[in-house]
């Protein structure tokens, strides 16, 4: 993190890598200032798809610490944390390379995206790490099960209501270990109870949770929930099958886009991955159990539950990275096995040797790689989204509505009443999303005062009307470069 960090600072200054980190410290903000959920002041919002995250963010404000240097701290005890808790899925699952434990935790710290992930200011990785101790306590309980432990049920359950206010997509994790609770051996009476203790814990963390978004926003999911699916709509045109293998190929490694090349070292592990996977599989099927799969069976319905609903890899695939741990630890424990039946002879030796330095070379060769991406992406952010947030504290009334498709530094550092075009914590936007001439209209309707467009998205029907004036414009190299339009501030009619 320090090299990700470092080396973003030294290229014109630290930052976050995508919005969305901004949009955290705007609720964080609010929440040590007023105590309420806001992100415009004075109106109650539904629009956190994390308040846990929030709210270890607001407990740095409260400690009046450096925002950028807590979320970084966070995110690097994410990190560690998820470290841990592989360490010891992989100690309960394959106890025969108990001592090569380290080797999983060194391997998940040096996968860049999880490193990128750990400096976004973003909860992602605090949602692998909660998701990766949740599967740990699972495993091993399930492994050594010997009658009802209900100390561990209950931390499983508390565990689990965490998770789901993390980030809404843990509930699949949390349905397995449901069902993988009622498939342990005992009497049924006795499974029952425990599946029946199990969620009553997790939903006591989470009702206030959704009795707050059903009273703010009318469903007990947060805004984000719906208005990214929504947003997206289009790429659901594709066969289901074809967006799952697509996802599922990147998340183990695999390029963005077709089927050549790689995005980090792990797709080396997927031979791995197969023959853990499948050793998993047999064992588990014996034994009438999830002990072994459980893991597996989340990272593969996670990538689904994305393929269904959100299929998108940019960002660098930032909402499937709970999935990249668990391929990790399953295509290291595959690997030893079949490393271990090559043999101990000189060749075998030597074979075992090279396997070894060339995972290690690449795993560090993208590491580099991947600290040149974080710096280009906190580029970006402070030259588009960042500028403009600025440009409107600096020029325009503290009273002016902004309309405006990426809300986070604008809602940061302008701190001006919103509408948001994303539909985020402007809910009534969501239907309009895919209606461009709608989405036009219903902005004059309200009588915003400013456009603020993001690349890639330029709202035409608004844009082009000789009515309306351009009055600021990033003018960012690097964005002009990719031949797309940068962040514009239009002042409306």
């Amino acid at each position: 993190m320090v090299l990700f960090v470092g080396w973003s600072a030294a290229q014109g200054g630290p930052g976050f890598p995508l919005d969305d980190g901004w949009i955290h410290q705007t609720y964080a903000r609010s929440l040590a200032r007023n105590g309420r959920w806001e992100y415009i002041p004075g109106v109650v919002s539904a629009g956190s798809t994390s308040p846990l995250w929030t709210m270890l963010l607001a407990l740095g404000y409260v400690l009046r610490l450096p925002y950028l240097l807590w979320a970084f701290v966070l995110g690097g005890l994410s990190l560690l944390w998820l470290a841990w808790a592989g360490m010891a899925l992989w100690r309960a699952l394959w106890p025969e390379w108990a001592a090569k434990d380290w080797l999983a935790g060194l391997v998940l710290v040096l996968t860049w995206p999880l490193v990128w992930g750990a400096a976004s200011g973003m909860e992602t990785v605090l949602f692998a790490a909660l998701g990766m101790q949740i599967a740990a306590i699972y495993g091993r309980y399930a492994l050594q099960h010997q009658g009802a432990n209900w100390k561990t049920i209950a931390a499983l359950g508390f565990l689990s209501g965490l998770l789901i206010l993390t980030r809404p997509d843990g509930v699949v994790l949390v349905l397995l270990v449901g069902l993988g609770l009622l498939l342990l051996p005992g009497s049924w009476r006795q499974r029952v109870t425990a599946g029946a203790l199990f969620g009553a814990l997790t939903a006591v963390s989470l009702l206030p949770y959704f009795a707050f978004n059903l009273s703010a926003s009318g469903s007990i999911w947060p805004n984000t929930f719906y208005a990214k699916q929504a947003e997206y709509q289009a790429l659901l045109a594709s066969p289901l099958v074809l967006r799952f293998v697509k996802l599922l190929y990147f998340s183990l490694g695999g390029p963005a886009e077709g089927w050549r090349g790689m995005s980090s070292a792990n797709l080396l592990l997927l031979p791995g991955v197969i023959v853990a996977g499948w050793q998993a599989l047999m064992a588990d099927w014996r034994g009438r159990m999830l002990a072994r799969t459980l893991p597996l069976w989340w990272a593969g319905g996670h990538v689904l539950l994305y393929a269904w609903r959100l299929p998108v890899t940019y960002q660098h695939g930032r909402y499937l990275f709970a999935a990249l741990p668990i391929w990790a630890l399953y295509g290291l424990a595959g690997w030893l096995w079949l490393l271990r039946k090559v043999g101990n002879g000189r060749q075998a030796r030597i074979f075992r040797q090279a396997a070894g330095l060339t995972f290690g070379l690449l795993l560090l060769l993208f590491l580099l790689l991947g600290a040149q991406s974080y710096a280009t992406d906190v580029a970006f952010i402070e030259g588009e989204m960042v500028d403009a947030a600025h440009w409107l504290a600096a020029n325009t009334p503290p009273d002016a509505l902004i309309a405006a498709h990426d809300i986070g530094a604008i809602g940061y550092f302008a701190e001006r009443p919103l509408l948001d075009l994303a539909g985020l914590i402007s809910p009534e936007i969501i239907p309009l999303l895919a209606d461009e001439v709608g989405l036009a209209a219903y902005v004059r309707a309200t009588g915003a005062d400013y456009l603020v467009t993001a690349p890639g998205w330029e709202y035409l029907p608004l844009t082009t009307d000789p009515q309306i004036r351009l009055v600021y414009s990033t003018d960012f190299a690097w964005t002009e470069a990719q031949g797309v339009r940068g962040t514009a501030v239009y002042k409306l009619p």
